[in-house]
């Protein structure tokens, strides 16, 4: 497994695959056991995987959040030869913002809902970054998960809208036995907000609407930034000390958790 740092580098890979199928994994490190199911994935589905590393500083809100946001580039990298990945991206902040981002993507109407009502310009950032690599990469498929189900559409909405000749590949929420969502921001849970964190998924699986739900996830010490009904699905979005925890769960009839 070769880590590549440079777009001219990665381009000369690409060109000597040819025709062969290659799947994306995007990802901003401090893997875990979900982002490895998105390898398998693609392992599956393609003759050559890609992992890309590059912690998004456009995407985040709050520079707290960046400051915090782990980073393990290291330890990715022995996990992912240990997965047998064909090759890392590792581009830098000036590789993939040689115009210091005064280009980007943005979409009109369901980017300023859920996540995006309280975090403005987040998802211009993931739209800008995610075209970016997809452009760079040029991958026959590339892997998202259901865990960031708004980001799942956006992207999948600006490669059809743009006419990107990529599959966007939805794969399941990946949990911890107790149920919490994999994140890497878990890792900036203290031990009793840990303990806690379950409950979310718990909560939107068992209560009858989006008011209970987000009254029981406020008693319980949460700060609530939404609890909705979109798609099919209820999704929310919470708050622990400084760390931010998304999740969502199917729900066949409107008022009734699955």
């Amino acid at each position: 497994m070769k880590p590549y740092r440079s777009i001219a580098d990665w381009h000369a890979l690409r060109d000597a695959l040819g025709d062969r199928t290659l799947g994306l994994v995007p990802t901003m490190g401090a893997l875990h056991p979900g982002h490895l199911s998105l390898v398998q994935r693609s392992q599956r589905e393609n003759a050559v995987t890609v992992v890309s590393i590059f912690v998004n500083p456009t995407q985040f809100d709050q520079p707290d959040d960046l400051d915090r946001y782990p980073r393990q580039t290291e330890d990715d990298l022995a996990l992912l030869r240990d997965a047998a990945v064909d090759a890392v991206f590792l581009p830098t902040r000036e590789e993939i913002y040689p115009d210091a981002y005064l280009y980007r993507v943005c979409e009109s109407e369901l980017s300023r809902k859920l996540c995006g009502a309280h975090r403005p310009g987040h998802f211009d950032g993931m739209l800008t970054v995610v075209m970016k690599l997809l452009n760079i990469v040029q991958p026959t498929r590339a892997y998202f998960g259901e865990k960031d189900y708004q980001q799942l559409l956006l992207v999948r909405g600006m490669a059809q809208a743009f006419f990107m000749d990529v599959d966007i590949v939805a794969c399941p929420v990946v949990r911890e036995p107790d149920g919490l969502a994999m994140s890497s921001r878990n890792q900036n849970l203290d031990a009793a907000q840990r303990r806690l964190a379950p409950s979310l998924h718990q909560v939107l699986r068992e209560s009858k609407d989006t008011e209970s739900a987000q009254a029981r996830l406020q008693q319980l010490g949460f700060d609530v930034d939404y609890v909705e009904d979109f798609k099919g699905r209820r999704l929310a979005a919470v708050r622990l000390g400084g760390t931010r925890l998304i999740d969502n769960v199917g729900i066949e009839l409107p008022g009734h958790a699955s």
